[in-house]
């Protein structure tokens, strides 16, 4: 049977950028894997003008338990004033979805 997981994406301006918030989402084991899709260019109405710019694509892959918390450590340290934040959730295979379980649950303090 297959495991509800959810997808994750975002847009950030460089590569740079890119690397630190994957980095910082999965030691925070906030997201499973994080996937660079690649560069993107983005053409977009903001404040009344219409822009264009080069940017870099991460895919987040994390459970449904820790879904909340991940966009809210996104869009808290995200570069952009008004980041794009897209989240569906899919059904992964079973072997897949409860990796992505295991590697997003909270460790436990004894």
């Amino acid at each position: 049977m297959n495991v509800p997981v959810i997808l994750m994406m975002t847009t950030l301006p460089d590569a740079e950028s890119a690397t630190a918030l994957a980095q910082a989402i999965l030691e925070a084991r906030l997201a499973a894997c994080v996937t660079r899709l690649g560069a993107v260019e983005s053409q977009y109405h903001w404040k009344g003008a219409l822009e264009s710019s080069e940017e870099v694509q991460l895919l987040l892959k994390t459970s449904v338990a820790r879904s909340e918390e991940l966009q809210r450590f996104v869009e808290a340290r995200h570069p952009y004033e008004t980041p794009e934040v897209l989240v569906w959730q899919a059904e992964a295979s079973p072997g897949y979805g409860q990796w992505v379980n295991a590697e997003t649950q909270r460790p436990l303090h004894v």
